[in-house]
């Protein structure tokens, strides 16, 4: 018997879709920046396009502008969906259901980690650096290896979302259908100040500091 598609809250989809868009698409010019400056360890026949850099950055900003919420939303009313303190106890049970479940919370929390350390090493570079061919600046490859990490961290998140909720699951994403109670008033309910596990707070620590150290980059004193 198929399984039935779950409903997910209107806003969780609005958050998730669009940092998921952004995302690939700072995958995918990222990938063009570097290999149209640096290419070192392989690169593909892609047209040139001189504001390559600037269209990665816009997308970077805009999705920096929109991680605060999603993080918001991530850690105070879709909680259930990261991994927590009481999330280790089926960590014996390998290849089991449960199992899947935490490797599937873990992968979400990873990637909020993954994406916060993106944007911070993306703020830390400068425009000049590789056009003028400056590409062994440390945050230059440190930016390039967040983008390795967001990349695994995606590519697990989507192989574990199909491992433990199917197709249905990943369909449910991408619905445009609303029941009638979920409306813009709605949207906070659910709404948790402080978890209790330490675990979880730190990570969301590191995770909002972070964001809000990314904003505040640019203005800091070099």
């Amino acid at each position: 018997m198929p399984r039935s598609i779950p409903y997910q809250p209107v806003l969780l989809r609005l958050l998730h879709g669009g940092s998921a868009l952004l995302v690939i698409l700072a995958l995918i010019s990222g990938f063009w920046v570097y290999n149209t400056y640096d290419g070192r360890w392989g690169s593909l026949p892609l047209p040139n396009l001189p504001d390559i850099q600037d269209i990665h950055g816009t997308i970077a900003v805009t999705f920096l502008l929109l991680l605060p919420l999603f993080a918001f939303y991530s850690f105070h009313i879709g909680y259930h969906r990261l991994i927590q303190e009481q999330s280790f106890n089926p960590l014996k049970q390998v290849g089991k259901p449960v199992w899947w479940i935490f490797m599937h919370r873990l992968a979400n929390t990873f990637m909020l980690v993954a994406a916060t350390f993106a944007v911070i090493t993306g703020r830390m570079m400068e425009e000049e650096w590789l056009p003028a061919g400056e590409i062994d600046r440390p945050w230059y490859l440190a930016h390039l290896v967040s983008w390795l990490i967001v990349f695994l961290s995606l590519a697990l998140h989507l192989l574990l979302a199909a491992k433990v909720g199917g197709v249905p699951l990943l369909r449910s994403m991408l619905q445009f259908s609303r029941r009638d109670r979920d409306t813009p008033k709605s949207w906070l309910r659910g709404l948790r100040k402080i978890s209790s596990s330490r675990l979880f707070q730190w990570v969301e620590i590191m995770v909002m500091g972070g964001i809000i150290l990314a904003f505040l980059l640019p203005v800091l004193p070099s």
